[in-house]
């Protein structure tokens, strides 16, 4: 028997990607779609604007949309809900749900930095899935609260993982391109972005600095332990609609030359024995002097895999390479999905 899963927020963009995701999922079965008092009672055809260039799954398309009411009785046999939610409403209304028993994955960033939620990236840190019982145990609920990083996080801390646990890292540095996605289907105006770069995302360098310590930290004696490291951000929004790019600069704690930093990369595939339907290789090398790039590239693995390439030696840091995930597949609803995957088969 599959596992009954609903979507919170089901009507936006990462909603709608959280539809793509879990359509004829081998493991979870779609039953609700939730969303604002504004939708709720609408089909879902009716209550949201598709951004997708596929169209709508046809069964879903006459579903009628919910409230997003833990108590609502249209959750009373879900178990796991995905929050595509916006983080001020995240903050109240997951913790009603994880009261109510669901197991929530949530993009949003409300309760990434709690002490007793996990941040997670199977790949990376798939120990502090420990971090539930804790959880539980606090907060005197029978559900729990998983969430995945920012966007711009993901694609960069997994490209950090096999370095650091080959080499060791002192100095991380990272400028990036973000595509205007990432932001909402309103988030940046056309007068705004067209012919522009623009040099600043309200939050999103101070969240990419504090959640990649977490999620390259250690989980000990029922605490997490941040990674002891420094790194410094500067983020960018740039006019390309899918697809954040990164250019990052490491110091390594051991010496490394580009082709080992490389090496390690390409062998980097720690979930492969899982089999999950999601999953992906994580990091897949390009080695043309001009990849990875977005129109290009953000679509491998099915949007699951980090592309990267001019993986090269710096004069001041140890190596500079180039960077570029799906943000709105890899950096938020296919992160979510993969967390719940990975958890249902290691820990259900």
């Amino acid at each position: 028997m599959n596992i009954k899963v609903g979507i919170l927020g089901a009507t936006g963009n990462v909603g709608q990607r959280f539809i793509q995701m879990l359509e004829n999922h081998p493991i979870f079965d779609l039953e609700v779609l939730a969303a604002s008092h504004r939708s709720a009672g609408k089909k879902y055809a009716e209550a949201c604007y598709w951004y997708q260039s596929e169209p709508i799954p046809e069964e879903l398309a006459n579903k009628i949309v919910v409230p997003t009411d833990a108590n609502h009785k249209a959750f009373e046999d879900v178990d796991i809900v995905f929050s595509a939610l916006p983080s001020d409403l995240a903050k109240k209304l997951e913790p009603e749900f994880a009261k109510a028993g669901k197991l929530v994955f949530s993009n949003a960033s409300a309760m990434r930095m709690e002490k007793d939620v996990p941040l997670v990236i199977p790949e990376v840190n798939p120990e502090h899935f420990e971090m539930i019982d804790v959880q539980r145990e606090n907060r005197n609920w029978d559900g729990a609260i998983i969430t995945n990083p920012n966007c711009s996080t993901i694609g960069a801390v997994i490209t950090l993982k096999p370095i650091m646990d080959e080499f060791g890292i002192d100095l991380v540095n990272i400028t990036t391109m973000q595509a205007i996605s990432g932001a909402g289907y309103n988030g940046v105006p056309s007068m705004a972005i067209l012919d522009n770069v623009i040099p600043y995302i309200g939050n999103e360098e101070e969240k990419m600095q504090t959640e990649s310590l977490k999620l390259l930290g250690k989980f000990e004696n029922n605490n997490f332990v941040n990674g002891d490291f420094k790194i410094g951000v500067s983020c960018n929004r740039v006019p390309v609609i899918d697809g954040h790019t990164e250019s990052i600069f490491v110091k390594t704690r051991e010496e490394a030359e580009p082709e080992e930093i490389k090496n390690v990369m390409d062998k980097f595939d720690p979930l492969k024995e899982y089999n999950l339907p999601t999953y992906a290789k994580p990091i897949v090398i390009r080695d043309e002097l001009d990849r990875p790039q977005p129109r290009l590239d953000r679509n491998t693995g099915k949007g699951m895999s980090i592309s990267v390439g001019r993986i090269r030696k710096d004069p001041i840091f140890t190596v500079k390479y180039t960077a570029l995930e799906h943000n709105t597949i890899r950096g938020a609803a296919g992160a979510s999905v993969l967390n719940a995957e990975f958890y249902v088969k290691k820990y259900l």
